[in-house]
């Protein structure tokens, strides 16, 4: 017989008891469960993460960031509009890459801003032994799956150590990126260039000579993970207000735009 009890979120904090139906948050990381679903989130100045405990697929994305796809026990699917279907036991997708994929297996997913890996591109396949290291690194060596406390730095070490240490940014430039996908992704670009000294016209074509990204498309892309965070402790709508969309819909406009699914299905179960 079906349980009710089973259908609610059970969340906790890496390090802390379990509390039935009750949340036990970290200020940039947490974890749902909801029957037989695990999904965990983390974020930290070098990477964000997702991470499944079951396979899964997303829809044709253009994610303004690197996504390093880790299956645990299986192995990663991309395709891109035209060209074969690339599998390997690990990708590194480069930014800006129109794509689709998936994960035969439970699978970690890491996004590195574009400035902090050497530019490449196409895609960079992992073999076995390499998502192996990353999956150690990251404090998740088997089956179970990471926790709130997985290790980012060191995943984001290991990452750079495959695929190549970047260029460095003019600092202007890495001062604003930085306010506007991490610090504050709702400040004013007009703000962000003069707290660095220029106009705002200057500092937007310097970071797309520097990034190759438009400054406004990597806000959306810090918004997006300040309303992703917010998640379990409020309704999409209000996480969209709180990240500085203009409603829920573009919200999940722009999830579906940079990552391929929706906010909903990080929540809940979808068929």
């Amino acid at each position: 017989m079906h349980d009710p009890r089973d259908d609610q979120e059970h969340r906790q904090r890496d390090g802390s008891d379990s509390v039935h139906g009750t949340m036990i948050r970290s200020p940039r990381a947490w974890a749902l469960e909801q029957n037989d679903r695990r999904v965990v989130f983390a974020s930290g100045a070098e990477a964000t993460m997702f991470a499944e405990s079951r396979p899964f697929r997303v829809a044709p994305h253009q994610l303004p960031a690197w996504k390093a796809v880790l299956p645990i026990g299986g192995h990663a699917e991309l395709l891109q509009p035209g060209r074969p279907m690339v599998a390997a036991p690990g990708l590194i997708v480069p930014p800006q890459l129109a794509h689709s994929c998936a994960s035969t297996s439970p699978y970690i997913a890491l996004f590195i801003d574009s400035w902090l890996l050497r530019s490449c591109p196409g895609p960079i396949r992992l073999d076995a032994g390499e998502v192996r290291r990353l999956l150690a690194a990251l404090g998740t060596p088997d089956s179970d799956g990471p926790g709130t406390g997985v290790d980012l730095a060191a995943g984001y070490t290991e990452l750079r150590a495959l695929a190549g240490c970047p260029n460095p940014l003019d600092p202007r430039v890495a001062h604003a990126v930085h306010l506007c996908t991490l610090r504050d992704p709702d400040m004013p670009i007009t703000s962000i260039a003069n707290e660095v000294g220029l106009s705002a016209p200057r500092l937007r074509a310097l970071v797309r000579q520097d990034v190759g990204i438009a400054l406004s498309r990597l806000r959306r892309w810090g918004r997006l993970r300040s309303a992703i965070t917010d998640l379990p402790d409020s309704t999409a709508a209000l996480a969209a207000a709180t990240a500085g969309f203009a409603d829920q819909a573009h919200l999940t406009r722009t999830a579906r735009d940079f990552i391929g699914r929706t906010p909903a299905s990080l929540r809940h179960t979808e068929a």
